[in-house]
């Protein structure tokens, strides 16, 4: 269900980029067919993948997860079933979260998830606890908490919006050229998240190799991480907007300073926040009761990952955002996956099965593979080929 709801994802940032270059442009016309035609598609797209989500459901349950017993498989069915009609609906929530984002207006759908999460809470405790319900008391407040979350931004969006505003999309005509390009974004961009996730199985695969205390640990550190990381991601989804904007009026000295501005900014907040955390570390090691070889993983993995993400992070996640907003998205699709599938993956067995490094070989893996985009994608950045990619 991740690897879907981000293809929805990218699909939004595809419309929201080409949304923001015509606002660049002053043309509020196209700017509104942009959104209303990538609300469209995404709803059409996202029944279309629900139907095949059914399809292979068989193949998920009864072989992607191994022999399971029949009691979990009974669970795990009723389960799959209620949160698999949630994916129109968080499909639909991204489209509306795209339009307020191009807006610079993202606190409105933040706080939207924020209350439709609490309620997702606080309806599973009442329904499991107070009613007794079994896996449908976690599946039915998703469903519900997600379909809440759409109906509130899209009418927000058609009633609240004066630059964009979604309209009656499902009368407007088909756009083809229009929905080109918002996929000429959308898809090179889903396409890389899928391949994230497919090379993430593998290497979860790998780790699986080196007994317990090595994959709890990379579970416990994965988690942790992504703490480290959080202000870089949260922070690039707004470079996005400005430079798509930049681009779309044509003033590319204004989208480099502001790339290098926000680069600086991540550098801080990244390294900031990865130092809290490391100050955290032997309260968070405490909450998690690991074995002593467990805890020695974690902590090598989030002081390596503190001091790395806060130097190398920028080059690798920033720069693919600056040439995806200027309507070059190929580029860094291409090199994300062959650097995930050569670097990530291939060394990831390299350094932890023949060379011995263990579990930590993967880690490393990941390391070396963002040093090897960064490198790729500063000397695109510096030719400046990012700049004949103009959508409008």
């Amino acid at each position: 269900m991740a690897l879907f709801i981000s293809i929805f994802a990218a699909f939004a940032t595809g419309g929201g980029i080409v949304a923001g270059q015509y606002l660049g442009d002053r043309d509020g016309k196209n700017a509104n067919k942009a959104v209303n035609q990538l609300a469209k598609f995404t709803l059409i797209f996202s029944i279309v993948i629900t139907v095949f989500i059914f399809a292979i459901k068989p193949l998920i349950l009864n072989h992607l997860f191994g022999s399971i017993t029949p009691a979990v498989h009974a669970q795990a069915n009723r389960y799959f079933n209620i949160v698999a009609l949630s994916t129109p609906f968080i499909a639909m929530y991204n489209c509306g979260a795209a339009i307020f984002r191009t807006l610079n207006k993202s606190r409105l759908p933040m706080n939207i998830m924020l209350v439709m999460n609490g309620l997702n809470i606080l309806m599973g405790i009442s329904l499991i606890y107070g009613f007794g319900w079994g896996v449908e008391g976690v599946a039915v407040p998703i469903l519900l908490s997600r379909v809440g979350a759409m109906v509130l931004v899209l009418w927000f969006a058609h009633h609240l919006t004066s630059e964009l505003t979604l309209g009656n999309f499902l009368r407007e005509k088909v756009d083809w050229q229009m929905i080109k390009k918002v996929l000429g974004i959308g898809l090179p961009f889903g396409f890389e998240n899928g391949m994230f996730f497919l090379g993430r199985l593998i290497v979860l695969s790998i780790v699986s190799l080196f007994g317990t205390a090595a994959i709890a640990a990379n579970s416990v550190g994965g988690t942790i991480i992504m703490f480290q990381a959080l202000p870089g991601i949260s922070i690039v989804l707004g470079l996005a907007v400005i430079i798509s904007k930049c681009v779309g009026a044509g003033d590319y000295e204004q989208a480099e300073y502001y790339k290098l501005k926000v680069s600086r900014i991540i550098h801080l907040a990244n390294g900031a926040i990865s130092l809290l955390i490391i100050a955290a570390m032997p309260l968070l090691m405490k909450i998690y009761d690991l074995s002593a070889q467990a805890t020695h993983y974690v902590w090598i993995i989030v002081l390596a990952h503190g001091i790395l993400v806060s130097i190398f992070w920028n080059s690798g996640y920033v720069l693919p955002v600056v040439f995806r907003s200027a309507g070059d998205a190929n580029f860094p699709m291409v090199v994300s996956t062959l650097s995930m599938l050569l670097a990530r993956v291939v060394f990831a067995y390299i350094f932890s099965v023949t060379l011995g490094m263990g579990m930590l070989g993967t880690w490393s893996a990941m390391f070396l593979d963002w040093f090897i985009k960064g490198i790729i994608y500063e000397i695109r950045y510096r030719k400046g080929t990012w700049k004949n990619y103009k959508l409008v």
